[in-house]
């Protein structure tokens, strides 16, 4: 018998504990550790809940958002009925749903510049489920300071990648990604898209590796990028190597503590900008849109998504040249009108307004929160994807 398993326990986990990597020691090292999860989204939701039900004993969700029914098509910690609800909370319910045993930490005003090391200092691993440059750069950096090993992932469109950061003397996150992209560049899933069952292949990846790193099993991935290419089906890898020269990790790192990571990302700091305050020059919002729409019969819109958004909604009267042809048909928009650009969200539109603004138009703006804020905040009948 066991001192830290019960007998219910020692029944659940039984095919864990016939395994010999595993065993009745193994299978108390899953219960006795900790792992915090940022992020209950697409990665985060197949992380938890594969998590849970191999038996590790403490698991902590990061999130400050809360669900929405965009979210349902890929995370599946959540259900139709979690709509609107913190999304910590949902997926607790669903975690200790598959393990009763489990001991749920929540950390639902997210994880910021002032609390990052607190809480990565109290879990034997990380799982980095996030979605952003900030937050990467912010998770990667308090692990390396706290020492804790990190299991990133990202995903976009139909290709996934997946690695293990800061153990095994490997590499960190800035050893493979020194800067960031200039924002806007990459778009994120809500501009581009995601296929709904790629999490689920990345972040059951991701908990096979802190599976692995608990056990003191296997070869995990730290050197090693994998790459997953789902419309082919087909695996890669790329090596990594540590930078001695990392800032972070390196021989001689630089960084002490964590930093003002929107700044370093050419982001504005959302914690203090609210929607309004964070507006480019090039901005306007809805209403100044609805407003010139109701005075300028000449104004001229420009849509920059590609057909397959257009035919799910679009506003009336706009013109519509993706963004890849935006370089070579740029002399199709007129110079002597008032042009206002748009997108779904506002990145790609920003991106054509900077490139028109760079061939001399000075009549141009950007309609920041894009197609969807003003369906949110102008005319409701639009369908939202």
């Amino acid at each position: 018998m066991s001192d830290i398993l019960s007998a219910e326990e020692l029944a659940r986990f039984n095919r864990h504990i016939i395994l010999p990597q595993v065993g009745l020691e193994g299978q108390e090292k899953l219960k006795q550790a900790k792992v915090l999860c940022v992020g209950t989204g697409g990665l985060g939701s197949p992380i938890s809940l594969y998590l849970s039900a191999a038996g590790v004993g403490t698991i902590g969700l990061v999130d400050f958002d809360v669900v929405d029914d965009s979210n349902l098509q890929r995370q599946i910690a959540h259900s139709t009925s979690d709509i609107g609800r913190p999304k910590v909370e949902s997926a607790k319910d669903k975690l200790i749903g598959i393990n009763p045993f489990l001991n749920v930490e929540l950390h639902g005003a997210g994880i910021t510049r002032d609390n990052a090391r607190e809480i990565i200092a109290q879990y034997d691993l990380i799982v980095d489920g996030t979605d952003n440059f900030p937050t990467r750069y912010l998770v990667n950096d308090a692990c390396v300071l706290e020492d804790k090993p990190l299991i990133y992932a990202s995903i976009f469109q139909f290709e996934g990648q997946a690695t293990v950061f800061n153990h095994a003397e490997g590499p960190c996150y800035r050893c493979l990604y020194p800067e960031p992209p200039p924002p806007g560049l990459v778009p994120s899933c809500a501009e581009g898209g995601v296929l709904g069952v790629l999490p689920g292949v990345i972040g059951v990846i991701q908990a096979t590796e802190a599976v692995k790193i608990i056990l003191d099993q296997g070869t995990s991935l730290s050197g090693r990028l994998l790459l997953y290419d789902a419309m082919d089906m087909k695996f890669r890898e790329v090596k990594l190597r540590r930078d001695p020269g990392c800032p972070a990790c390196g021989d001689h790192p630089s960084i002490g503590d964590v930093e003002a990571y929107e700044d370093f990302c050419g982001l504005p700091p959302s914690e203090t900008l609210d929607q309004e305050e964070a507006l480019a020059e090039y901005d306007i919002t809805p209403g100044e849109l609805k407003n010139m729409m109701d005075n300028n019969p000449e104004l001229y819109i420009l849509d920059v998504r590609e057909d397959h958004e257009i035919a799910i909604c679009a506003i009336d009267g706009t013109v519509k040249i993706p963004l890849g042809q935006v370089a070579e048909r740029y002399l199709e928009i007129p110079t002597d009108r008032d042009v206002v650009v748009h997108c779904k969200l506002g990145g790609r539109s920003a991106q054509a307004v900077e490139f028109l603004q760079s061939k001399g138009y000075n009549n141009v703006k950007n309609l920041a929160g894009g197609i969807i804020r003003w369906a949110d905040e102008i005319d409701s009948s639009l369908s939202k994807y």
